[in-house]
């Protein structure tokens, strides 16, 4: 009974935290509801006038598409990096490799202005050669992405490499199997999960992104948090508050959907094998 106490406790300074951190976000839900055309709470009378917005007006549909696609071109070029790179490490242990991780990581930890400046100079560069993976484009906006969220994929997919018992892949290479085989017949179908956490992971990040874009874009590749951005520095549009609701509740759905891949993988590394 004694041992109960501090755990109910702990459970309710959780609680409590938990309420003070997301107060700030559940005070834009009233807010996106207002009839008015300026940021207000409303007072008596609701209306969806704003979420049609964002689904009438051109400007945000587009926004709203382009984010979706570089979300997802990011998400799948810097999952795929982090896995080869992450596959590299483990299964051939170089004599460098805590040098190789830092330099992996080096861009979570690198100011996000010295980050933007570096990649600004790099697609300008890149414009001279070629006009698709440029500056203002979308492939060089997802580009751009994939380096800064690269580090956080690489991080998942070791920890699920750490915890994949080496023995199978000895096993599978005395046994005559070539590395394609090992990669995709052995060690990927126990790191599925990771990858598909790194997945989602890394297009929320992409599709939140906003100091390293306003750096790479200007009227073509009009992303949707650069277009809130640009809402809120010309005129505060309630539509940011509204298309804000939609933002938090896609990014629980990731979250959850993230902690039920972590639970299947604790399930089906707790059960017996054979």
């Amino acid at each position: 009974m004694i041992s109960s106490r501090p755990r109910r406790l702990t459970v309710i300074l959780t609680v409590l935290i938990a309420i003070f951190m997301l107060m700030p976000l559940l005070a834009v839900v009233p807010v996106s509801f207002t009839p008015k055309r300026f940021l207000s709470v409303p007072t008596g009378e609701l209306s969806l006038r704003h979420y049609r917005t964002l689904i009438e007006d051109r400007e945000w549909i587009e926004g709203i598409w382009l984010s979706l696609r570089i979300g997802v071109l990011s998400a799948a070029f810097s999952t795929a990096l982090a896995t080869f790179f992450s596959l590299g490490i483990w299964m051939f242990r170089p004599r460098f490799a805590g040098v190789l991780m830092g330099l992996a990581l080096l861009p979570m930890v690198a100011p996000p202005v010295v980050s933007a400046l570096t990649l600004y100079f790099f697609l300008i560069t890149l414009s001279n050669f070629n006009g698709i993976v440029a500056y203002d484009t979308m492939f060089g906006v997802a580009l751009a992405h994939s380096v800064m969220i690269v580090p956080f994929a690489v991080v998942l997919v070791s920890v699920s490499l750490a915890q994949v018992d080496r023995r199978m892949d000895l096993a599978a290479r005395a046994m005559g199997a070539g590395l394609g085989t090992r990669i995709f017949k052995v060690i990927l179908p126990n790191i599925k999960f990771g990858v598909i956490a790194a997945f989602l992971l890394t297009f929320v990040l992409s599709w939140e992104e906003i100091a390293v874009t306003i750096f790479i874009t200007s009227v073509d590749a009009v992303t949707l948090p650069r277009l809130m951005w640009q809402g809120l520095r010309d005129n505060i549009d309630p539509a940011i508050a509204a298309i804000s609701v939609v933002l938090i509740l896609i990014v629980i759905v990731v979250v959850v959907g993230k902690t039920v891949v972590q639970k299947l993988m604790k399930k089906r590394r707790a059960a017996p094998h054979g």
